[in-house]
């Protein structure tokens, strides 16, 4: 009986001595919730919008700047004085002018007193051909050196009219490049005009991406002040030619619509996107590879826990991995710490990342 109890009693030292292995811990990662892209972002790029119209105008005769009447920015109508010469030199060719005038037309009446004298004499018999035919040659004479004169003093008029320079369009004053004071030439350029019904985005793109543009890129354009009042646009105009120290191109893009927000000069953002067959984006962190092959962690939302996945990659970036198959919309992906899970781990999904 003794013996008994000491093998009963031996037995139960050996049970109460193994011990159940603990639970594994429950390890908390961060994860995200994949969605398939079905565009490609082709880059942001900014730019301002500017008049598809612009004209850089100048005075149609030189002398020396003696006002300007708007400043940049200004709204004019048609018509509207911008700026003025000193009319000096204009004025003393007019009366000079007016005076040669007076001279001739006092000639040409002198002339046809003369030719009407000869006529008369001539028609008397008493007057000679040659006095007749001399009269009406000067008075040919005169009267051409009178239309002459008056040719000069209509030209003087409105060389008059020029020192002041005025609009023809409606238009927004975009640039003055001569000041008050200063004298130019004859067509020099003096201020610019922007036409603003009609107006258009412009960016610079990379002259390597240009030649790379598919066929259905779309160009959204959004105020960087407002990036929720956007629209769309098309190519209008690619420059031919890079520049030299940039290597940009500039773009000339036309506006779907006009939001009442894009005035001249308004700083916007241009994403160029197209696009292309679904696939899933991921961060690089997510991707292990085991043996040369990779594979991700996906979360069980029933049981919280995680099981691996081979996947195939298409491409990878320095941050991010384009996955062609094995993970599908709405999956829920570990993103950090893979190398440290287990198959069927539970884990706690990070309440920032659980979206």
């Amino acid at each position: 009986m003794k013996r008994l109890l000491l093998v009963f009693a031996g037995l139960m030292l050996v049970a109460c001595s193994k011990k159940e292995p603990p639970p594994e811990p429950v390890r908390p990662v961060l994860s995200i919730k994949v969605q398939a892209l079905g565009e490609e972002n082709l880059g942001r790029f900014a730019g301002n919008i500017q008049a598809r119209y612009e004209s850089n105008v100048g005075f149609r005769v030189p002398g020396r700047i003696a006002s300007r009447a708007v400043d940049v920015g200004a709204e004019v109508e048609k018509g509207a004085l911008l700026a003025s010469l000193d009319p000096t030199d204009q004025q003393n060719q007019l009366r000079s002018a007016e005076g040669d005038l007076a001279s001739v037309q006092a000639q040409f009446i002198n002339a046809q007193a003369t030719a009407r004298r000869q006529q008369d004499l001539f028609d008397r018999g008493v007057g000679s051909q040659a006095q007749l035919d001399a009269a009406q040659t000067d008075l040919k004479t005169t009267q051409a050196s009178l239309d002459q004169a008056r040719a000069a003093v209509n030209q003087a008029r409105d060389q008059l009219n020029y020192v002041e320079l005025r609009t023809d369009h409606k238009a927004v004053v975009t640039a003055w490049n001569a000041e008050a004071g200063q004298t130019v030439t004859a067509g020099q350029q003096v201020v610019t005009l922007a036409q603003p019904d009609i107006k258009e985005a412009v960016i610079d793109l990379p002259d390597t991406l240009i030649d790379q543009l598919p066929k259905d890129v779309v160009f959204q354009v959004a105020s960087q002040l407002n990036p929720q009042i956007t629209t769309t646009a098309t190519v209008r105009e690619i420059e031919p030619q890079a520049e030299s120290t940039t290597r940009t191109r500039r773009a000339r893009l036309t506006l779907t619509e006009t939001p009442t927000a894009f005035r001249l000069g308004t700083a916007i953002s241009v994403t160029l996107s197209s696009t292309v067959k679904p696939r899933i984006e991921l961060p690089l962190t997510a991707l292990q590879e085991v043996e040369g092959k990779p594979r991700i962690w996906v979360v069980d939302p029933q049981t919280q826990t995680v099981s691996p996945r081979d996947v195939s990659v298409i491409s990878r970036t320095d941050n991010s991995v384009v996955l062609a198959y094995g993970v599908k919309n709405g999956d829920r992906i570990v993103t950090a710490g893979v190398n440290s899970l287990k198959p069927g781990q539970k884990v706690k999904v990070d309440e920032d990342s659980a979206q």
